[in-house]
């Protein structure tokens, strides 16, 4: 009776989330209706890098070469890197006309700061009054019209935010990096990020074009400045400040930052996890509940339920293995990759589990977020 009941439980939890958590699984949400501003706004964009001299070269041309017809400049902010990542960047602006560029670096770190932000506020006090900052990432590669459709789309929103298409090239990336999209947007679904109204705020940190006047407004990047999952506290801060925020899928900027093994996507993926559940064993315990019904229960259940000949078992978790499935096949078509593997959304499920509870043992034994070599206690 028991495991009929979590069959059942299992098969309404994912009709509930299919109709009911904002279609997250939906992925229409691209650039809003674009229209050509009356006077093409000014815009620096904002580039923290750390060891970055080998994605650069594939990455901060694209930048360079933007046509843009408004004033704009690119900053790139060299967080304390040790591989040359300056140099690398005054080569590739020498080497390619276009936008200018200017090379920074910050002070040190002060207490409170996560490096990252810190070298963004650094850029955005470079970047001086100007209209709009594009903060993007240092692996990201942009499309030569990027900027324009971002400036286009934003209209009257104070930010306008991309989820960068990301790297799906070897085995490992293709079973995990597209279920990171869709655990993401689980989390924080877009069309409900998008309505003013909606208490549900988040950003993607590889491409936000934020108005310079919503950002201050917002307390500015020290309103942020301890946070290591630095896109969803930039997206709720300027919310909660009474800004207007979009976010969606890119069309026009992919990450280029290669994780070609389960050891480098585990690194990526538990560094933030237990932050995400603001370090509460309560909220751990939950999640891991949730996670075992809900992903792993329909599978488990429809085997077993066949192999005892329970109709009343294997049916309604066979259901509810094929609407999660079916949930996760857009995502699946906006990574191109095969329908088929759907089916084994349970195995990823499965590893960010893991990867959960691995993120709550390290914070639990004192070491914290750790990335780019450096850790961070939260």
């Amino acid at each position: 009776m028991v495991v009929r009941v979590v069959a059942w439980v299992a098969l309404a939890a994912w009709v509930w989330l299919a109709l009911c958590q904002g279609g997250f699984w939906r992925t229409g949400q691209r650039l809003p209706p674009r229209r050509t501003p009356a006077r093409w706004p000014s815009v620096a964009v904002v580039v923290p890098a750390r060891d970055e001299a080998d994605v650069l070269p594939s990455t901060l041309p694209s930048l360079l070469a933007q046509r843009y017809p408004g004033a704009a400049r690119v900053i790139l902010v060299d967080d304390g890197s040790g591989d040359g990542t300056a140099a690398v960047a005054e080569r590739l602006a020498r080497e390619q006309p276009g936008l200018p560029l200017t090379v920074t670096s910050p002070p040190p770190v002060p207490p409170g700061w996560t490096g990252k932000l810190w070298a963004l506020a650094h850029g955005v006090t470079v970047a001086g009054e100007v209209d709009h900052l594009l903060l993007t990432d240092a692996d990201i590669a942009h499309d030569p019209e990027s900027l324009v459709a971002l400036v286009e789309a934003a209209g009257e929103r104070d930010l306008v935010s991309q989820m960068a298409l990301l790297r799906t090239r070897t085995g490992w990336e293709r079973l995990i990096v597209p279920a990171f999209v869709y655990f993401f947007a689980m989390l924080y679904p877009f069309r409900r990020v998008n309505r003013p109204r909606a208490r549900t705020a988040a950003a993607a940190g590889g491409c936000c074009l934020v108005r310079r006047d919503a950002l201050e407004r917002a307390g500015g990047v020290a309103a942020i400045r301890g946070a290591i999952i630095d896109d969803v506290a930039l997206g709720t801060a300027i919310k909660r400040s009474g800004g207007r925020i979009w976010l969606g899928l890119a069309e026009h900027a992919r990450s280029l930052r290669p994780y070609p093994t389960l050891r480098s996507l585990w690194q990526m993926i538990s560094r933030s996890a237990y932050t995400q559940l603001r370090h509460s064993p309560l909220l751990l315990a939950g999640t891991v509940a949730g996670l075992a019904l809900v992903f792993l229960a329909p599978p488990a259940l429809t085997v077993a339920g066949a192999l005892l000949r329970d109709e009343l078992v294997w049916a309604p978790a066979a259901a509810a293995w094929l609407v999660m499935a079916l949930t996760f096949v857009p995502m699946l078509r906006h990574h191109r990759q095969p329908v088929a593997a759907a089916a084994l959304l349970p195995v990823t499920a499965t590893l960010y589990l893991l990867m959960t509870v691995d993120s709550a043992v390290r914070h639990w034994r004192g070491r914290g977020a750790t990335w780019k070599g450096r850790s961070y206690p939260g």
